[in-house]
């Protein structure tokens, strides 16, 4: 039998084209059948409500696997990575809709782009017939994209840790972000971390919202000695580590309800507090069974209710002396960062106090 060239979902509205709609994306598993590209789509479009609270109006990076999802498989990150089956599309694609709207945003190296901005459904519908998985919205809004209105706490296990771990830690982060007058907005990763939101009003600058995030890391980190912001791995050990630099501009987590690359299909699934307290394995929540859940109704719905306000966040890094740590690799160097070399390999002599190479 002659495979089926293109479907059309219905997308809010529209009617979204999705070719080659029998792809297989994800293989079958012990826990989930395979699921097709159209498949993709229709789960995309059934989770409307949630996914559109988390991209609408957001710029939005594509994290597309068009070959679908197989072991071996690699994510593009960088120029080296130019026979990688997937990557990341931070700039309109070729063809877009013209439905689709953008957004223009600046990239740490000054460097700008007009990047995918969601205001309906159809467009993460669409977004699948390009092979999208994962979306990767930015922490603002299209009316002022240099000013965050969400800080985003990343609790990723290292080695020797567990989901179950990442749990425990976000019990404790509930407390503290409680005790500080935040409410906090828990979600699985999708594959062994936990993500916790806190919508803040749009007044600070990333950096503010990435300072405010060590400022919570370290005394996340004083409070349970299983919780590090330590940057270096070598240092980490087998601890949970707050991912801080997740609120830099153009760093960005896949959003609730996106689908992960990982066989079964695993979604990144809002959940309350309590849900999430009772959760042992996090791939039980995939493509087939969250559409039900969304039915009955997104834990997240009051996310929008209340944006907070980040000074209680930033008391806590001028406290603690607003000692800066680390940036990604990427960026230009930044004042007051501390050395990049792996703690490691460092030669006191070889640095200043400011962090520059003095050489041998």
């Amino acid at each position: 039998m002659a495979k089926t060239t293109a479907a059309m979902v219905r997308a809010g509205d529209r009617e979204v084209r999705v070719s080659s709609p029998d792809r297989v994306i994800y293989e079958s598993t012990e826990r989930t059948p395979e699921v097709t590209k159209l498949m993709v789509a229709e789960y995309f479009a059934s989770v409307e409500d949630g996914l559109m609270r988390a991209l609408r109006d957001r710029p939005t990076a594509l994290e597309r696997w068009p070959s679908g999802v197989r072991p071996g498989m690699k994510l593009a990150t960088g120029p080296q990575d130019r026979d990688a089956e997937a990557f990341y599309q931070k700039r309109v694609p070729k063809g877009a809709p013209d439905y689709l709207e953008s957004v223009a945003i600046t990239f740490p190296s000054g460097r700008t782009a007009e990047e995918i901005c969601p205001t309906e459904i159809a467009v993460p519908v669409w977004c699948a017939h390009m092979g999208t998985l994962t979306f990767h919205p930015w922490p603002v809004r299209r009316a002022d994209v240099d000013r965050p209105d969400e800080l985003r706490i990343d609790l990723d296990p290292q080695p020797g840790t567990t989901f179950s771990d990442a749990v425990r830690v976000a019990g404790v982060a509930r407390e503290l972000l409680e005790e500080l007058g935040l409410t906090g907005w828990p979600k699985t990763s999708g594959n062994r971390g936990v993500h916790v939101y806190v919508r803040i009003r749009p007044e600070w600058e990333f950096t503010d919202v990435r300072h405010a995030a060590i400022g919570f890391g370290r005394e996340l980190a004083r409070r349970d000695d299983q919780v590090t912001v330590d940057w270096w791995k070598e240092e980490r050990g087998e601890r949970i580590f707050v991912d801080y630099n997740q609120n830099n501009r153009d760093r960005t987590i896949a959003s609730a309800y996106s689908l992960r690359p990982v066989p079964g299909a695993p979604v990144s699934t809002p959940m309350t507090w309590e849900e999430l307290a009772g959760v042992t394995d996090p791939r039980d929540f995939h493509v087939f069974s969250v559409p039900e859940r969304v039915a009955e109704g997104d834990p997240w719905r009051g996310i929008d209710d209340v944006a907070h306000d980040l000074e209680p966040l930033l008391d806590l890094w001028r406290e603690q002396g607003e000692v800066e740590l680390n940036y990604p690799p990427d960026y230009p160097k930044m004042p007051g960062e501390p050395p990049r070399v792996q703690p490691s390999r460092k030669v006191a002599e070889h640095w200043d106090e400011h962090g520059n190479w003095i050489g041998d």
